[in-house]
């Protein structure tokens, strides 16, 4: 009987370790539509939790998210509070310094957004004296206090994009340096964003701005990552990613490689 009780403990345990390694926790900022935000019901939708079910699906996780600030994520995967971070993350050589990416999953362009006949363009000549809103902890903050801050441009930083938009309207922004696609369903496709539009081609540096967009993992973890790589492979090859993309980001093309 003692023998029979120790088996069914072992059993126990070893089917509640198995179903905590299927488990996957999401790290996520959820204040960034399309890709991340709470509807009316207080629940989350958008680009990437789609994406994020597609991918547990894919790879048979049993899938949570868990809610951070954008800056505070990686710390919050350091710290163990989840397992991967799913919440529009760019892959570039100064966030690999700190965690491991999956392999890039997809692809937007980063491009500024200003009041319609102000005639900017995302350069520090034309933004020279203007005042450009950036999130804090994106690569597009990086971007615009690299290249424009030296030469005159004053970058504010915001913990959320819609603080960003919302000061532009006021009048305390001359523009915001934001992904397009959540520049373009988030602000410019609203009534917020009347007026406005977006000024100039999409900027570029791939040290900065990444070669691509992927999950960010807690350093050395080899085995969630095999398994992630090959769920991201599935839903490449079966074309739910371009569903999604011409659902979320009709026109946009966000294939991974240039």
């Amino acid at each position: 009987m003692k023998k029979r009780t120790a088996l069914l403990i072992a059993l126990g345990m070893l089917t509640s370790a198995h179903a905590l390694a299927d488990t996957l926790r999401y790290g996520l900022e959820s204040q960034y539509p399309p890709f991340e935000s709470r509807n009316a019901k207080g629940e989350l939708e958008g680009f990437d939790i789609d994406l994020g079910k597609a991918i547990c699906q894919a790879g048979k996780f049993d899938c949570k998210w868990v809610e951070s600030s954008f800056d505070a994520l990686i710390p919050a995967l350091q710290a163990k509070k989840f397992d991967a971070i799913n919440s529009a993350m760019n892959i570039t050589e100064a966030r690999a310094k700190s965690i491991d990416f999956t392999q890039p999953i997809y692809r937007i362009p980063s491009m500024l957004i200003a009041k319609q006949g102000e005639n900017l363009m995302p350069t520090a000549e034309a933004l020279k004296g203007k005042n450009i809103g950036v999130l804090q902890g994106s690569i597009q903050e990086t971007y615009a206090k690299k290249h424009w801050e030296t030469q005159g441009v004053t970058v504010t930083s915001y913990q959320d994009q819609n603080q960003v938009y919302n000061d532009m309207v006021a009048g305390r922004l001359d523009g915001t340096l934001v992904m397009s696609a959540a520049g373009q369903s988030g602000f410019l496709d609203k009534p917020q964003g009347k007026g406005f539009a977006f000024a100039g081609k999409p900027v570029e540096d791939d040290a900065i701005l990444g070669t691509g967009i992927g999950f960010g993992l807690r350093k050395g973890d080899s085995a969630l990552k095999a398994k992630l790589d090959a769920a991201i492979a599935k839903v490449q090859q079966d074309g739910t990613i371009t569903k999604l993309a011409a659902s979320y980001f009709p026109g946009i093309d966000v294939s991974a490689s240039k």
